[in-house]
């Protein structure tokens, strides 16, 4: 009789647990879901895939003396690492020395997810409840992020109920097929933060830079403009600068809706050596590069599809009519 009772009281909890999640709308999902990773210590094992290849990463979390740090790193191939203290993240990539910046984010879908600026997003994506699933051996709720126009991709989110962290991402075509996915393998929550992560925040790092001072002139006006964009972006800056790769001058644009970042470039090339047009995409990330008639290339990368890709960079027009790009 007693064991009937305690099974019975069990599945009360796990009803009245379930009530209270259910109350929840998405749009408050997302709420606890960024504060969570804000918070809390841990260390979040994920595998993403894309085309067919797999990229184990580890991301780990802690609150050190009310501040917060965090390493991201790459586990195979060349060392890719990244660190945060508070605002300021160091970057440690293989192409070039270490550096520091105010106010910028780690790399990833997942890292723009758990910090995007949510009032905007929800401007051109609208959040829906989905259900419940398991995700690294954890009851996850459900989150779709549906586009309110059909040329970006949408996303499926994973959210843990117990610690409200993201465990998994789905980016997903309008027709709901995957394009990409960022999985939790293994969450391991933590009383306190790890040692290594302590010695990392106090460590000696490159001096900070901000980000309006990692560009040269970030907001220059250029003499050519977009006349269409997917809704919700918006130009976030550009520049004239020299590429590295071939020291060549070239018009630069970012742009974001809070969740995808693209790159537009507009550059001179010489009409009968360049390749006319390119289309690649390497999982959620399209490029699309063509040279018109009058010698001027434009390229725009980023994570949307290819033929929204392709829209923009024609859309590039000069600001008065027979204008060339210098």
């Amino acid at each position: 009789m007693r064991q009937s009772s305690l099974i019975l009281l069990a599945s009360l909890l796990l009803i009245c647990a379930k009530a209270s999640a259910d109350d929840l709308s998405a749009e408050a999902l997302l709420q606890q879901m960024q504060s969570a990773v804000s918070q809390q210590n841990f260390e979040l094992s994920m595998v993403k895939a894309r085309q067919g290849r797999l990229e184990p990463i580890r991301f780990s979390h802690g609150v050190i003396d009310g501040k917060e740090v965090a390493h991201l790193s790459y586990l195979d191939g060349k060392a890719v690492e990244y660190l945060q203290r508070q605002n300021e993240y160091t970057f440690f990539e293989n192409t070039h020395e270490p550096y520091t910046l105010k106010g910028a984010r780690f790399p990833g879908v997942w890292s723009s997810l758990v910090r995007m600026p949510l009032p905007r997003v929800l401007e051109s994506y609208d959040p829906v409840l989905a259900g419940r699933s398991r995700v690294a051996g954890l009851v996850a709720q459900v989150v779709r992020l549906v586009p309110k126009e059909a040329d970006k991709y949408g996303f499926v989110l994973w959210v843990d109920e117990q610690s409200h962290l993201l465990l998994r991402v789905d980016m997903v075509d309008k027709e709901g097929n995957l394009v990409e996915q960022v999985l939790g393998v293994d969450l391991d929550r933590q009383p306190a933060p790890a040692p290594w992560l302590v010695t990392l925040a106090r460590s000696k790092l490159p001096d900070v830079l901000a980000l309006e001072d990692a560009y040269p002139a970030p907001q220059q006006t250029l003499n050519w403009h977009l006349t269409w964009l997917p809704g919700g972006f918006k130009v976030l800056s550009q520049d004239r600068h020299q590429l590295v790769s071939t020291s060549l001058p070239v018009d630069y644009m970012m742009l974001s809706d809070g969740v995808v970042d693209l790159s537009v470039y507009v550059s001179r090339v010489d009409p009968k050596q360049a390749v006319r047009q390119q289309l690649i995409r390497q999982g959620a990330t399209s490029l699309v590069s063509f040279v018109n008639e009058v010698g001027v290339e434009i390229t725009v990368v980023g994570e949307v599809p290819t033929e929204t890709a392709k829209r923009i960079a024609e859309s590039v027009q000069p600001l008065a009519r027979n204008e060339a790009v210098q």
